[in-house]
């Protein structure tokens, strides 16, 4: 075999060796790619101009509906009730104190103006900050009567299995951070640039 054939069958294998790292590269790269896609595409915010008005309609009603609620003892005299302590992520920030209206859940209704759920931070003077609204369903008593998830103004919402952290049945669930804006979303399940350090559970 003479050199010029040696040298291009060199070079058709290294053409080769290059292609091949090049494809393994790209197929890693959209494996990793993906689901961090796949996770987002939910939570983040809506890209048409219907959505985002939708969206930002949303979030002013709840605004609106909850602006009392920044003293939690109004909170309270409408039966909203601290539950789960101060709820916190290893990795994703946390979802802060959640005052639970049980009339409201129990009555398997979806009204962005009655949240199930009001949210708050704690503060370094020891008051509470309301930062957003939760509504939440059961889901047996929502599937009973409606096929798919519940929506709300275009909005889906998330489901959490059973066994779960909080201890209830399988539900669903939308976070609207109306109070503290949330880098990932307005509606993600998570906020990054909440904390629970500052929670105190023995007041």
């Amino acid at each position: 075999m003479n050199t010029q054939a040696v040298s291009h069958r060199k070079a058709r294998n290294l053409l080769a060796a290059r292609l091949r790292y090049t494809l393994v590269t790209l197929s890693l790269v959209a494996a990793c790619s993906f689901p961090v896609l796949a996770q987002h595409s939910h939570d983040a915010q809506p890209g048409s101009e219907d959505q985002q008005k939708k969206a930002s309609a949303l979030i002013k009603i709840v605004r609106q509906a909850t602006e009392r609620f920044k003293d939690v003892s109004v909170a309270e005299k409408e039966g909203y009730v601290l539950q789960f302590g101060c709820v916190s992520g290893p990795d994703s920030g946390a979802m802060g104190l959640h005052y639970v209206n049980g009339d409201i859940v129990n009555s398997g209704v979806i009204d962005p103006t009655r949240p199930q759920i009001v949210i708050y931070e704690p503060t370094p003077d020891g008051k509470l900050k309301l930062i957003g609204a939760d509504f939440l369903v059961i889901a047996s008593v929502w599937d009973a009567k409606n096929q798919g998830p519940p929506e709300l103004m275009g909005q889906l919402f998330h489901y959490f299995e059973s066994p779960n952290r909080f201890g209830l049945p399988a539900f669903y669930t939308l976070h609207v951070w109306a109070w503290k804006d949330n880098p990932n979303g307005a509606f993600v399940n998570w906020h990054p640039k909440v904390s629970c350090q500052l929670f105190n559970p023995s007041l």
